[in-house]
């Protein structure tokens, strides 16, 4: 399997990602690969990287290639961190602790979800670099603090609360391939959609090894860690408001970085309620389908916050060059969550290293075809980019040519 996904043959994202698709049971893989209703959101959030145009440095030789940066005072080799992907379990056994170790060899921040199948400490300790918690509130606000004191003892830096979930989006792919009925462990329910995992016997067999249908570990209900379910009731019970911030950042009492912000007011509000960092994100096109592509809105989004709290982004990130152009057009670092996925599925750890080395590759000859030395040194200046990006709703400018 490690040799399938570091073969010379396997020189992109896409690559993984066939691999995944041939490796597990359909419904694990539209779990990954899947968004929201009709896909618009998900499709533009790929293609809006084509409207940013490089504009390189010609006759510059650059001796180096930096990837270099610091996020929440933490010093990363790269500027890609591995963005918080529930149930990673279902795509390899151990998945969360096997991408946190991928993430920490490849000097990089792993961020964990609350809708994970593996104990936060066991995660935290098999990665060698820092580690961030995503928080939802499942259960109840007591179960989140509970969870919230677990995550610091336990080492996590940075606590990520996700804001863009008051419910989950209907995710069409999951409901024609019977994930709900799947999920009920009543054979005859099952039945009609059993052919998915019994077609896929290796996957099968190490999914069971690995303790077969898993409960999230990190919610810890009064009688024991909930169990693994339609996620879209808990969510529905639990969504964040803004008031929230205010215990969860006394709870916490360290960095938080607020995910899910997608307009300048958002921004604003985020800085103000007292957020380290943003991530601009439509949850991978997940959640609401037919809001504009992530990228799209980056520039709005940056001059809001003036510098106030540090911009990162997720959404449609496969190469190297997307990442340059989200540096350039302000972001901080990027949060990357398919294209991992496509290599935890495609072959685990190798695969999740296989991901960022391609990622890693695919910006340093970038930044040498650009005539640019560092990402530090990335800005507007090296790209060109629509001319509507630059101006905030209501005529207001929203970014620098």
């Amino acid at each position: 399997m490690a040799r399938r996904v570091t073969s010379p043959q396997v020189v992109n994202i896409e690559d993984l990602r066939r691999l995944a698709r041939r490796r597990l049971p359909r419904v694990a893989f539209d779990y990954i690969d899947g968004g929201a209703d009709g896909e618009v959101t998900l499709r533009e959030n790929r293609r809006v990287f084509d409207d940013v145009l490089f504009r390189p440095r010609s006759a510059v030789a650059t001796s180096r290639s930096d990837l270099r940066t610091a996020v929440l005072g933490t010093d990363l080799a790269l500027p890609v961190l591995l963005a918080p992907v529930g149930s990673c379990r279902l795509f390899y056994p151990r998945g969360e602790a096997v991408a946190a170790r991928a993430a920490g060899a490849a000097g990089t921040v792993y961020i964990l979800s609350t809708l994970s199948g593996t104990r936060l400490e066991e995660v935290k300790a098999a990665s060698s670099g820092p580690c961030w918690y995503q928080l939802y509130l499942c259960g109840g606000r007591d179960v989140a603090r509970s969870t919230i004191a677990r995550a610091r003892a336990a080492g996590f830096s940075a606590l990520v609360v996700t804001i863009d979930t008051p419910v989950a989006g209907l995710r069409e792919r999951d409901v024609r391939n019977g994930t709900k009925e799947l999920l009920t462990r009543r054979p005859w329910t099952m039945l009609p959609f059993a052919w998915q995992v019994l077609a896929r016997p290796r996957w099968l067999a190490a999914f069971l090894a690995d303790g077969g249908l898993m409960s999230f570990a990190n919610v810890v209900l009064p009688n024991g860690p909930m169990p693994y379910a339609d996620v879209g009731a808990a969510l529905e019970q639990s969504a964040v408001c803004w008031d929230d911030l205010r215990w969860i950042l006394e709870a916490w009492g360290g960095p938080i970085v607020i995910k899910g912000v997608h307009t300048a007011d958002d921004a604003r509000r985020a800085a103000d309620a007292g957020a380290s960092a943003i991530v601009v994100s439509n949850h991978g096109a997940r959640q609401l389908d037919g809001v504009a592509p992530t990228l799209r809105v980056l520039p709005e989004v940056v001059a809001a916050v003036g510098g106030r709290v540090e911009v990162l982004l997720d959404g449609g990130i496969r190469r190297g060059g997307d990442v340059a152009k989200a540096l350039c057009l302000g972001a901080r670092a990027v949060l990357v969550g398919r294209a991992y996925a496509y290599g935890l599925g495609a072959g685990g750890e190798a695969g999740v290293a296989r991901a960022l080395q391609i990622l890693r590759a695919d910006l340093v000859r970038t930044l040498k075809l650009l005539g640019c030395e560092s990402v530090g040194e990335l800005g507007a200046s090296y790209v060109d980019y629509p001319a509507d990006w630059r101006r905030a709703p209501g005529g207001g400018p929203a970014g620098t040519a």
